[in-house]
């Protein structure tokens, strides 16, 4: 009798859970969020600002501008817009000063020339942000998680550590979703990032914000992890460039949370940035000795590349439709490829991308080439090590008395509700497989496939939350283990961000890069919120 009442009242809670769900969408619809004088943040008046990283890296080991005039024109632009969006949510604003002044002074003593300065510090005096997840030596590593809130860095990541060796002035760090595990940058520890070309609007996750942060202009590298999309939503949403790196290239270490079991394989650490030029700089400095596993050296000749393309998943039930817009916007690209750069191009049908969620979810459940079991979100939301009950934590929320977040509860509630199953682990990791030759048989060594970010441009705040699984648009790369760049192609109607996922065989991270540029120079790349 009482496990029959229990069972009743989970799925009370549960269709509780989704009416509020729905609610609250239907709020942001209508009302969009909280009401600003300005949608947009302001436009950059500053010339510094509006240089890639590295230019900036060429004119201060040239003398040409001072390095404290480059991190102080960010620390002014920093704190006049970061107050709208909410995207570094701690400065080290004193350091970063200190070490510009440090540069200025090694510069001023003219013992090295400009190739050998720029050999040995790719990024001298370049600013950077840094997602929070990952350690900055002295800043926070909450992951958004309230029990970890006092968690302060001893070291840096090494990524971290790396960028920082080639010169890179760290600003502050930047908002994620709670534990990472969702793709609206909201937490209980740091509060809500917001879109810089409309403060309405979501900024994607799990690195929104520094997605954010560097569509504002109040950065022009940054540093995000990506294991569903957590790169390329963000990078979409805002306007900007990520990439997401062939697994194994890029280290993981010294970033909460830690991925187990097949998880480990397939998160990737990988640069962001306003301007396409800066990513193979930056993949080759976070790569460090991994930079061996890819072809960067290797000249593209983009006529010479095979282009596929498909403009939906094929029409899966669980996600929504692709809007027209960024099917035009697609198209465009096509046309421009087949006619302006007069390359092969082709248009697709891959029956096993209607399956992309079934197909991360299997890759997520799976265990470790050793046998280790991915850990549980569950387990992670623990705090200190006292189990958390879910259903508890969603009845406490429903009285504003919950420390976690409700995209977070209802995670660890879909975990408990979805037991492993062997057979069904079987069809899809076969179905995974398959895809997984196919596409690698299209696309050889030389081809690229393109393929729409996400089903939409950036949804209004708390619309995640009525559709839940479209990340999955981005999350079928990253189960497939193949390097994306997501690139900007402009603006829609409405001022939002239009884009595009550019895809490539195995360790062909040298081809997605190549393109961005080609699609920056041809489309314009980014594009200043704000501007007129």
């Amino acid at each position: 009798m009482a496990q029959l009442f229990t069972a009743r009242l989970q799925l009370l809670l549960l269709q509780a859970m989704g009416f509020l769900i729905g609610l609250i969408g239907q709020a942001a619809r209508a009302f969009g969020g909280p009401k600003f004088g300005s949608m947009t943040t302001p436009p950059v008046t500053e010339p510094l600002l509006l240089l890639s990283g590295v230019q900036l890296a060429k004119l201060i080991r040239q003398r040409k501008v001072k390095c404290i005039d480059v991190i102080q024109a960010y620390i002014n632009r920093i704190v006049d817009v970061n107050p709208l969006i909410n995207g570094i949510v701690k400065y080290r604003f004193e350091a970063a000063k200190k070490e510009a002044h440090d540069v200025d002074k090694k510069l001023a003593e003219k013992v090295e020339d400009d190739a050998t300065l720029e050999k040995k510090w790719p990024f001298l005096g370049v600013p950077l942000t840094v997602k929070e997840a990952f350690q900055l030596e002295g800043m926070p590593n909450s992951s958004g998680l309230v029990n970890r809130r006092n968690a302060i860095s001893k070291t840096d990541a090494t990524v971290v550590a790396y960028l920082k060796e080639a010169g890179a002035i760290p600003l502050g760090i930047t908002n994620c979703s709670e534990l990472c595990m969702w793709y609206e940058s909201s937490n209980k520890v740091y509060g809500r990032s917001n879109n810089p070309y409309d403060l309405r609007h979501i900024v994607g996750g799990s690195s929104g914000g520094e997605g954010c942060t560097l569509g504002a202009a109040c950065s022009v590298i940054g540093v995000g992890s990506d294991i569903g999309g957590s790169i390329r939503m963000p990078a979409f949403f805002n306007g900007i460039f990520g990439h997401k790196p062939s697994p194994g290239v890029v280290s993981n270490d010294g970033q909460f949370p830690v991925a187990k079991g097949a998880q480990e394989l397939f998160q990737c650490t990988g640069p962001m940035c306003r301007y396409a030029e800066d990513l193979a700089p930056m993949l080759r400095v976070m790569a460090g000795p991994g930079i061996k596993k890819l072809k960067l050296d290797e000249k593209v000749h983009l006529k010479g590349l095979k282009f596929y393309w498909m403009e939906h998943d094929g029409g899966s039930f669980l996600m929504s439709k692709v809007d027209r817009e960024l099917i035009q916007a697609q198209k465009k690209v096509v046309d421009h490829l087949e006619n302006i750069l007069g390359a092969s191009v082709q248009h697709v049908k891959l029956k096993q991308m209607k399956y992309s969620f079934q197909l991360w979810v299997t890759m997520m459940s799976a265990k470790g080439p050793d046998g280790t079991e991915p850990i549980k979100f569950v387990d992670l939301l623990s705090d200190h090590g006292k189990p958390i009950s879910p259903l508890w934590e969603l009845m406490k929320w429903c009285l504003g008395l919950s420390a976690h977040t409700i995209p977070a509860i209802g995670l660890a509630l879909l975990e408990a509700k979805i037991k492993y199953n062997p057979e069904k682990y079987k069809k899809f990791k076969a179905m995974e497989e398959s895809l997984y030759k196919e596409l690698l048989e299209m696309l050889g060594d030389d081809g690229i496939f393109l393929y729409p970010s996400h089903p939409t441009v950036a949804p209004k705040h708390h619309v995640p939350l009525t559709r839940p699984f479209n990340f999955a648009y981005t999350g079928i790369f990253s189960a497939l283990g193949l390097p994306v760049t997501q690139c900007p192609l402009g603006l829609n109607a409405k001022g939002l961000p239009l884009g595009i996922q550019v895809v490539a065989g195995p360790f062909n991270d040298h081809l997605t890069l190549a393109v961005a540029q080609y699609l920056e120079k041809s489309f314009g790349g980014w594009v200043c919120p704000g501007k007129l």
